[in-house]
């Protein structure tokens, strides 16, 4: 990740950019066919977000949205006419959303300078991860703030998770899906749209439904891998793998950590000998083995791995990475390793 910029030069960009938006004010985007009007429906919106207060006095027109998972959320309450710009992707965006994607720039595939999103001129910025919103990210929710440009982080990496020791934090409360609900409904009630996000979370529950229907995996261990070879960063007990394995009733074999991706080494993996291998199959390039098959190939030749009862059977199931995050995609994750344990014949 770019750092930000110098003490020096943040404040100079933020006082050209304070002029910038006195002067001429956000840029309006196409609008979505539904945009609010304004107080009369309903603005301004006050929202208590990851210990802060944020207040929208008006429907963003033209906001940014800093990670993925935000931004797919946005796209699928119908917003992409009110999306200035985009960043930090790990994977095509989610089946559906191809064309509404295809119309929003794409400020940087990783993580952008505060220069390049301040130049979009947005009047809301959202992100999915503190780390994006804070020191060493874009740049820190205040500097935004002080410019009158309101922020929002998904309360999923906030709520009952402590973001003080390593980048990825450690959760002290398992994380559900209320969370992403949560987020959900208000990003609709800020857009003014909050009818959208209701249906939306309506759609994300049956969807759990059907797919958690008559399943049993009780006896079944899963590993959950999303990055890295030489160091692995493997999923603890309690984020959006959490979910996905609590919904169907089996055992993550690392459930006995509480950080949200802990580096753990091959031996330690071989020693635990899940049956099911959950790959996360990753389309940037900041780490080794990103790709589904390029980890499948590590898994079967590594001294340490090519034993596992799940590599000698290739009992492997491939995730996107948002669908490994907090997120609406965490249902396509459900939705996925629910049909790879039914194909298993692991589902009881």
């Amino acid at each position: 990740m770019p750092p930000i910029a110098s003490t020096a030069r943040r404040t100079a960009l933020l006082v050209t950019g304070l002029l910038l938006l006195s002067a001429c004010g956000p840029g309006g985007g196409p609008s979505d066919g539904a945009a609010p009007k304004g107080s009369a429906d309903g603005f301004p919106v006050t929202l208590r977000n990851c210990g802060r207060t944020v207040t929208v006095d008006a429907a963003p027109r033209h906001a940014v949205s800093l990670n993925q998972g935000s931004t797919e959320i946005l796209l699928s309450l119908g917003l992409r006419g009110r999306l200035a710009g985009t960043a930090n992707w790990t994977d095509p965006v989610m089946n559906g959303l191809e064309k509404d994607e295809a119309t929003v720039p794409r400020i940087a595939e990783n993580q952008p300078s505060s220069e390049k999103v301040l130049a979009a001129e947005p009047d809301f910025v959202s992100a999915s991860f503190e780390s994006t919103l804070g020191k060493g990210g874009v740049a820190p929710r205040e500097q935004f703030e002080e410019l009158g440009v309101p922020t929002y982080l998904s309360p999923t990496d906030c709520a009952g998770k402590d973001n003080t020791g390593s980048s990825d934090g450690s959760r002290t409360t398992p994380l559900t899906m209320d969370g992403v609900y949560g987020e959900v409904r208000d990003l609709a009630k800020v857009f003014g749209v909050p009818e959208r996000g209701e249906k939306l979370i309506d759609s994300l529950r049956e969807r759990i439904t059907k797919a958690t229907a008559d399943i049993d995996a009780s006896d079944t261990t899963l590993l959950y891998w999303f990055a890295n070879a030489e160091a692995p960063y493997l999923a603890g007990c309690c984020g959006a793998p959490g979910i996905i394995t609590g919904e169907l009733g089996a055992k993550n074999v690392f459930d006995d950590t509480h950080e949200e991706w802990p580096q753990i080494n091959w031996e330690t993996v071989a020693d635990r000998d899940p049956d099911v291998l959950v790959i996360g199959d990753l389309t940037r390039k900041s780490q080794t083995a990103e790709s589904a098959a390029k980890k499948i190939e590590f898994l079967e030749s590594n001294p340490a791995t090519k034993n596992l009862d799940a590599v000698r059977h290739k009992r492997y199931i491939l995730l996107s990475g948002q669908a490994m995050n907090p997120t609406v995609r965490t249902v396509e994750g459900v939705e996925r390793v629910a049909a790879g344990l039914r194909a298993f014949g692991l589902t009881g």
